[in-house]
């Protein structure tokens, strides 16, 4: 009896132990959760994390590259004489995607302190030559445009605008991003150029109790051509010189009376206006549509499509009505016999027939898994908020890293539908399948570069990053190429659901519009042409 109850108190002490390990078991689950929630609630997504900006808190300005939209060729902000800072010309740390990009992200000579507004600060003074207003001259004409950056948001120009809604018609605002280089007119039948030497800087930011400082929401630039009187430049303390930006007289640097030299005096403002916009709504106003023109080619483009696609559904009704109408007036035995030999017990043998290239076949099935599979990850993240327009490079880097690692489905699918078809070579196959479509977007990519890079143009890719997107092909898609390879070939084949005939039957000769060359050109013109107009 008493071995009996010292049995039972020990159970009970043992189960006792257990259930307070149970419980703090699900007390510590609890708290991880709770934490996992506080956690979540501080997250930040990259790119995206606000700052906010003290009294007389120093704001960097920065200057990305000059574009246009006319030679799609980007150069860098100092390829033309601007004023330098002062300190030295710096490059931020760009990612991938930037630099794939074109952008070139420096520093720059303007001063800019939070909540101090300025007005005509002088920036420096430049002599030009002719050849350097030539070349300010070309770029003005090519409409280039200047970028610059604070806090992560692009320097956008404001531009007025009436929208009707219904009988009403409200004033609205669009942005268009940079401020052009300056601008062209005409008096008396000759060209004249203007050089935008002075900018409106408009910061707005937006306060809350909720934190304490400023948080900047947008970013305006207001360009100016203003002749600036170089006479009354003091060298010795630039920032002590008196200069006067409401002056009407515009600065011409495309003109018969210009000399061999030009003094062309640089000054900018600052204001400061408060926003109600929120920081998180912060890029709203520059992804709003901009462009007013109508799309012509894009709608003729979907309504094409739309018809192509209504064609097709009523080509099928119809066959299958006449389908219909001649089995109702057909004699039971021809309706048998054409059954026989008629839709899929036509064509059955000769679905799964081996093609005559076999490789290349299983070759573009898994470079198109890849494809897909790496457009899909990349609509996922951008889904998330992982690819705002804050963190720039972004996509282009996820794009670039996505085709990379999913390497691995396209030797799989690669090598199962190779081995589908009864090969036995599948090292051949993965290394085709690794270095074919690759290898012809590297060539073009390379000549495409090599074209660009003589323009002097910043778009073109240096050598060294070449090389580490060759450390990418070489060094992770390639093996992991393999190592789909290697798993696809070793799982059995599926049995095909019917048997493939000895002889390989003809296909009738059809018309010119159903050749393969016309169905190409048609089906890629129209989806070309809508990209190539946008």
């Amino acid at each position: 009896f008493d071995k009996s109850l010292a049995h039972r108190r020990q159970n009970f002490i043992v189960h006792t132990t257990d259930g307070i390990h149970t419980y703090e078991r699900a007390t510590m689950r609890s708290l991880c959760i709770l934490l996992g929630i506080d956690l979540l609630s501080a997250f930040y997504l990259p790119g995206i994390k606000p700052h906010e900006y003290a009294f007389q808190e120093q704001i960097k300005i920065k200057v990305n590259k000059l574009d246009s939209i006319l030679t799609q060729l980007p150069y860098d902000h100092y390829a033309l004489p601007f004023c330098p800072p002062t300190d030295g010309i710096r490059k931020d740390a760009e990612n991938l995607g930037e630099i794939l990009s074109g952008d070139t992200i420096e520093n720059s000579p303007y001063k800019v302190e939070m909540m101090l507004p300025t007005d005509c600060v002088p920036l420096c003074k430049k002599t030009y030559s002719k050849k350097d207003l030539h070349h300010f001259a070309t770029k003005i004409d090519e409409k280039y445009r200047v970028n610059l950056i604070v806090d992560n948001l692009p320097a956008a120009q404001k531009f007025k605008t009436i929208v009707s809604d219904g009988d009403k018609e409200m004033e609205d605002f669009i942005y268009e991003k940079g401020y052009p280089l300056g601008y062209a007119a005409t008096s008396n039948g000759k060209k004249l150029i203007m050089l935008n030497n002075h900018i409106d800087l408009v910061i707005l930011y937006h306060d809350n109790p909720r934190y304490e400082g400023n948080r900047i929401v947008g970013f305006e630039v207001q360009p100016r051509s203003i002749a600036h009187d170089a006479s009354a430049w003091n060298d010795k303390t630039p920032e002590k010189t008196s200069l006067s930006c409401s002056s009407g007289d515009v600065l011409r640097i495309a003109n018969p009376s210009i000399t061999d030299k030009l003094d062309v005096v640089w000054s900018y403002s600052v204001l400061f206006e408060p926003s109600e916009i929120q920081w998180a709504s912060r890029w709203d106003p520059y992804l709003k549509m901009q462009d007013p023109q109508i799309h012509w080619f894009s709608i003729l483009n979907s309504f094409m499509i739309v018809i192509f696609l209504s064609g097709m559904v009523a080509m099928i009704l119809m066959r299958a009505l006449h389908k219909d109408l001649r089995r109702y007036n057909s004699d039971p035995e021809e309706l048998e016999q054409a059954q026989e030999e008629s839709g899929w017990k036509l064509v059955h043998g000769d679905v799964f027939r081996t093609p005559e290239n076999p490789s290349l076949f299983a070759c573009l099935v898994g470079t198109g898994v890849q494809v897909f599979v790496m457009c899909l990850l990349t609509l996922v993240f951008a889904a998330l908020g992982f690819l705002s327009p804050a963190n720039r490079g972004s996509l282009m880097t996820t794009l670039l890293l996505m085709y990379v690692f999913m390497g691995i489905f396209a030797g799989y699918f690669s090598a199962r539908c190779y081995k589908m078809f009864g090969e036995t070579n599948w090292q051949k196959q993965t290394l085709l399948t690794a270095l074919l479509y690759p290898s012809i977007n590297f060539a073009v990519f390379f000549v495409l570069n090599l074209l660009v890079w003589h323009e002097g143009s910043s778009g073109a890719v240096p050598f060294g990053t070449m090389f580490s997107l060759l450390i990418l092909w070489f060094g992770i898609s390639v093996p992991l190429v393999y190592l789909g390879a290697y798993f696809g070939f070793k799982k059995p084949v599926e049995d095909f659901s019917c048997p493939t005939n000895e002889l390989l039957r003809m296909i009738p000769q059809q018309p010119w519009y159903m050749q393969r060359y016309f169905a190409i050109l048609v089906g890629g013109v129209l989806p070309f042409g809508a990209v190539f107009i946008e």
